[in-house]
């Protein structure tokens, strides 16, 4: 009991010592989000060339860090025209390349982690794209689509790929609210006053709020279970499942388990941060640890979406493709980091503060609790009429917009949206069973 009691102790100062670094990046994201809509990103992914891969990427990285969330708006923006593996480079890019990830990364293990995450995230995309069109044929992929098409009434051929490649409408390409000034990316909305309108702020602390409220469960999980896994855990269970002091060979097993950890830990997103640091206490290698930040797209559940999402085939070689380009990334990264000397030696330190002082993350954490009450005031005076540009998810709280979001139904009269078709059936159920 003592043990479990000093666990759960040692998951609120990994809390403590991140809560600022959590609202940042929520916040953040959510300004972002705002401003740019799925249709931007739809208009922008219908190649596989360099450019339409560096519009995918910028656009996961500024998009919501939810993996849940991710899966679906990869799958939504490929079924309605963008290339496929464009689309699961957005997808790797929003979980893996997005700010709240870096900040926590930084705080809880080191500036190495944080510039780590971004280095092997390129490695990860490259790899991503020169594989998964060799792995995964165009005529699985167009049959994935025509399916889904044709379930939902349209004419599969109007969206049929051209030499392997899908274009979209060009009539997309002014049709957004986004950060940049070049089609593809976003027009900026109207004149410069969009930063004073009260009703874009009131936006952004929806999606703030929205990705907040979905990940609770996560973050909640995270530090619990990376708390118990640092005092509960035997350092023997760890040693019996790394192998430590062996050069490469230690190098290669830590970046394959990784994501195996990842994939029977059940946690994703910003709430296996936690867990990557107890694991860096416990000894794993740099490279093992950004495997397994990288495989929060492996957890078990994201897994079983992928199965019905693109059916047993797909799934089964998205998995171990996705197995395989993380542990390599990881490697590739820790080889990367261990040429520049980079790597930290440090790897059994503390990882957190142990009593609350007048320090700068003390200083900081009431600061961001103020910004966090201000975005709950802002999100509390949004537009919750039927007629308002946005609605919240009613299974998970994510915040979308009504005219793309992933899956809708009427019941009884009244319009519901969802972030991903998982909600929508939780839904549909609850209601059918209540």
């Amino acid at each position: 009991m003592e043990k479990i009691t000093s666990g759960l102790a040692e998951g609120w100062w990994m809390f403590f010592h991140t809560f600022w670094a959590l609202i940042l990046g929520f916040t953040l994201s959510g300004v972002v989000q705002a401003f740019v809509t799925r249709k931007s990103m739809e208009s922008s992914l219908g190649r596989r060339d360099v450019r339409a891969i560096g519009k995918a990427s910028f656009f996961g990285m500024v998009s919501s860090s939810c993996s849940y969330a991710a899966s679906a708006l990869g799958r939504s923006i490929f079924i309605k025209g963008a290339d496929f593996t464009t689309s699961m480079i957005f997808m790797f890019a929003s979980t893996n390349l997005v700010i709240e990830l870096g900040i926590v990364l930084w705080l809880m293990l080191g500036w190495q982690f944080a510039v780590a995450e971004f280095v092997g995230g390129a490695v990860m995309i490259i790899l991503l794209a020169i594989t998964l069109p060799r792995v995964i044929s165009e005529k699985m992929i167009n049959q994935v689509r025509n399916d889904e098409l044709a379930k939902d009434g349209k004419n599969p051929a109007f969206m049929a790929p051209t030499s392997g490649l899908t274009m979209l409408s060009m009539a997309d390409e002014n049709t957004s609210v986004g950060m940049g000034s070049t089609a593809g990316m976003g027009s900026v909305e109207g004149s410069g006053n969009k930063w004073s309108k009260k009703s874009n702020w009131v936006s952004a602390a929806g999606y703030t709020m929205g990705d907040f409220i979905m990940l609770r469960k996560e973050l909640v999980i995270g530090f619990i279970v990376a708390g118990l896994a640092a005092t509960v855990v035997p350092f023997s269970f760890w040693q019996s499942l790394l192998i430590s002091n062996h050069g490469f060979l230690s190098a290669v097993e830590n970046a394959i388990i990784g994501p195996f950890l990842a994939f029977i830990s059940f946690v994703c997103s910003v709430g296996n941060v936690p867990l990557a640091a107890a694991l860096w206490h416990a000894g794993i290698t740099f490279g093992g640890v950004i495997a397994f930040i990288f495989a929060d797209l492996l957890a078990f559940p994201l897994v079983m979406i992928y199965r019905k999402y693109y059916g047993n085939k797909i799934a089964l070689r998205m998995s171990f493709l996705f197995w395989g380009i993380m542990s390599l990334s990881g490697l590739i990264t820790q080889g990367i980091f261990s040429l520049l000397n980079l790597v930290p030696s440090d790897s059994h330190r503390d990882m957190g503060m142990s009593r609350i002082g007048w320090n700068y993350t003390t200083i900081l954490d009431i600061f961001f609790l103020l910004v966090f009450a201000l975005v709950f005031w802002l999100y509390k005076s949004r537009d919750a009429s039927d007629d308002g540009e946005f609605a919240q998810d009613p299974v998970c709280g994510m915040q979308v917009r009504k005219d793309d979001a992933p899956a809708s139904v009427e019941y009884e009269g009244k319009m519901y949206y969802f972030c991903m078709d998982g909600c929508k059936e939780s839904f549909l159920k609850e209601k059918a069973n209540p």
